[in-house]
């Protein structure tokens, strides 16, 4: 019963998370369209909003989840590092695709994340996981219209840019199995890998 009850949590915080993170197309079109703002403009302030909100959220409600052990240091480095390169990309999709179609390829990342989760946990695959996945990914195909060839010759930026924050989508996916895995509080991972990002924002910037 309370495994039922834990699994129908995780779909109804899955579900929530899913409508939510779609609301961010829209709004970075708008934003990139209306005031013409620069793609990494938009994810670096994003993502600075996200990291002040967790901190003044934590410093209010929880200040034992600032703490993270000194061996997990590298890991929410690399973290942040993924996450950095998912938002860029994401965002540039919505600048290259729109927002419904950026939205629709990102989704490729349970796909994807199914993959990987085969090459690097050795998960197995039953019949239902791989028609889910074909499905999905000819779903990605349809609606981007990638089995025409003259899209690729108008727009394979875009179609390259929504594949990669797909990609990239389902490697964070599987970093956050592995911080759940090694018992880092997904607060603290939240905060931590947020922060990070702008870290590592600030120093590819530095270097331009």
């Amino acid at each position: 019963m309370k495994q039922t009850s834990q699994s129908s949590r995780g779909f109804i915080i899955a579900l929530v998370a899913t409508v939510l993170w779609s609301t961010t197309g829209p709004f970075i079109s708008y934003l990139s369209k209306t005031y013409s703002l620069p793609s990494l403009v938009l994810a670096f302030w994003r993502d600075l909003f996200v990291s002040i909100g967790m901190v003044v959220g934590l410093l209010i409600f929880s200040r034992a989840r600032f703490h993270l052990e000194r061996i997990h240091w590298p890991f929410m480095v690399l973290y942040g590092l993924s996450l950095a390169i998912f938002n860029s990309l994401w965002t540039f999709s919505v600048q290259y695709n729109g927002a419904a179609v950026a939205t629709v390829m990102a989704f490729s990342s349970p796909a994807m994340t199914a993959i990987l989760s085969r090459i690097v946990l050795k998960e197995k695959f039953s019949l239902i996981k791989i028609l889910s996945i074909l499905l999905s990914l000819a779903g990605i195909v349809l609606v981007a219209g990638a089995y025409d060839p003259s899209v690729w010759n108008l727009n394979p930026l875009g179609i390259v840019f929504g594949l990669l924050s797909g990609l990239l989508f389902a490697v964070y996916n599987l970093e956050g199995k592995h911080a759940s895995d090694t018992k880092i509080d997904s607060w603290t991972a939240l905060l931590y890998s947020f922060a990070f990002r702008n870290c590592l924002f600030i120093i590819f910037q530095s270097w331009e």
